[in-house]
């Protein structure tokens, strides 16, 4: 359960597997006013089920669609735990947009690129935000294949559910054709589905403000945090993120734009 009493929740880089009373909490502390850090990549996708006499135990149904090693048979998409239906989130009306502005769109594994600021992140809504922060190149440098925007990858989608008053204020480029749409993406094969020909494909940073001084703030991709740490933590990427925590931290309401 998300307590009222934090400020400031981080969930990490890979937060993939989430049951509904974890959704909820969450939606209900971003409804209370609480902030919300989103470090990472492909969150939020798949719904699962624990077991009730072990919550160390969950349980997955890959029903239907989505990015998966497997597929569920026929008759198997139900939780044998909670009875529930499963499969992703975003196809039972939950897409991960609605809770942090940007959902999965594709993955890759050759080599991560960097972002590039928008003109929304000359918003003063987002001022706080790139205070000592001049590059408009972010993060092109990291631990994990060399960039910040990379592995498994989120972008914004306005009808899937990102708030109409978000920013976007970085976006990923140059990812190589390994990235390729999301299944969910694609209802009839074409030749445009790599990230080479394909805008849809990238990582989006993302900012909105929520009910009752809330906010939430995305990265949209698991390497991220790969370079958090370069130059002993003096770097842009990290500076972004320190800013956003500080800020996140304080008492001081985040008001909602008219």
């Amino acid at each position: 359960v998300c307590s009222s009493d934090l400020n400031v929740v981080i969930t990490g880089s890979h937060p993939e597997y989430w049951s509904l009373e974890m959704l909820d909490a969450l939606d209900g502390y971003q409804r209370q006013g609480g902030r919300h850090m989103y470090m990472g990549g492909n969150g939020f996708y798949w719904r699962i089920a624990f077991q009730p006499e072990n919550m160390n135990v969950i349980e997955v149904r890959r029903s239907e669609d989505g990015v998966r090693a497997w597929d569920a048979r026929v008759g198997e998409y139900y939780h044998q735990f909670t009875g529930e239906y499963g499969g992703l989130w975003r196809r039972q009306g939950r897409a991960p947009q609605v809770a942090t502005g940007v959902g999965f769109i594709s993955q890759g594994f050759d080599a991560c690129s960097y972002y590039r600021r928008t003109a929304q992140a000359k918003d003063p809504r987002v001022a706080f935000m790139f205070e000592g922060v001049t590059d408009e190149i972010l993060g092109n440098f990291g631990v994990l294949q060399g960039g910040a925007a990379g592995l498994e990858i989120d972008c914004a989608d306005f009808a899937l559910g990102t708030p109409p008053h978000a920013l976007v204020v970085a976006s990923s480029e140059n990812h190589s054709n390994t990235y390729i749409l999301v299944a969910e993406e694609i209802n009839i094969g074409h030749g445009a589905l790599d990230a080479v020909q394909n805008a849809q494909i990238r990582a989006d940073i993302t900012f909105f403000e929520t009910p009752n001084g809330g906010a939430v703030f995305s990265t949209g991709s698991i390497a991220y945090a790969g370079s958090l740490p370069i130059d002993g933590f003096n770097n842009n990427i990290a500076k972004l993120t320190t800013n956003v925590l500080k800020r996140f931290a304080e008492d001081r309401p985040f008001a909602m734009p008219k």
